[in-house]
């Protein structure tokens, strides 16, 4: 997570969304940055403790920013980040497992830990389903996002490729693919919602 406390702006780090390359980009903006294992604070935890805190202490509650991906592709990162070389042996690697097995291991009532990634939903989400952030990108508008950006922080931003998941094939069968998004309805709702307004969703906070 990056706090811009000038530009009253807060990007929030899901998950597999390029969220490495942004850090390492916007970095050096940022009056307040979460890192290692405090990065990926959720948008509901944000508005309930960060907010209101940095509203208490700085007069300044900023507005939280994210990026939704498509939910097949963020699970798949996943599935080709964990087979790298240095978790094999261990219990995340995907080493040995097919794209089909591994998300039927996520989608199950009992995942194991190669398989336990959360939702990009509840991330992104109250208790009740509601959107927490104010400005919700699609990953796969990276213009969008980046003009957004360049003008909040009123300098050019350049975002290049890091952390990137190894190449490789990870097809996905329809069978599974259905399975996959029923039992992960309520992301794929958003997400297609999200992508039926171009790529960006603006919820004012009340």
């Amino acid at each position: 997570m990056l706090i811009f406390l000038r530009h009253r702006l807060a990007f929030l780090a899901v998950p597999k969304t390029g969220t490495t390359a942004v850090e390492m980009a916007l970095r050096p903006k940022a009056e307040v940055v979460f890192s290692r294992n405090r990065k990926h604070i959720n948008a509901q935890r944000y508005m309930r403790k960060i907010g209101p805190f940095l509203e208490d202490t700085f007069g300044v509650f900023p507005e939280p920013l994210a990026v939704m991906r498509n939910p097949v592709d963020q699970i798949r990162s996943w599935y080709k980040y964990r087979t790298a070389d240095r978790l094999k042996g261990s219990d995340l690697s995907t080493d040995g497992i097919s794209f089909d097995a591994y998300v039927r291991a996520v989608i199950s009532d009992d995942p194991p830990p190669y398989a336990q990634i959360g939702t990009q939903f509840n991330f992104l989400t109250d208790g009740n389903g509601a959107v927490q952030v104010e400005h919700l990108f699609a990953y796969e508008n990276q213009l969008a996002f980046r003009q957004f950006l360049s003008e909040r922080l009123e300098d050019t931003v350049e975002i290049a490729p890091k952390n990137v998941s190894p190449a490789m094939d990870a097809p996905l069968s329809d069978d599974v693919a259905a399975l996959l998004r029923a039992a992960r309805a309520d992301e794929f709702a958003l997400y297609d919602r999200l992508m039926a307004a171009d790529g960006y969703l603006h919820h004012a906070r009340a």
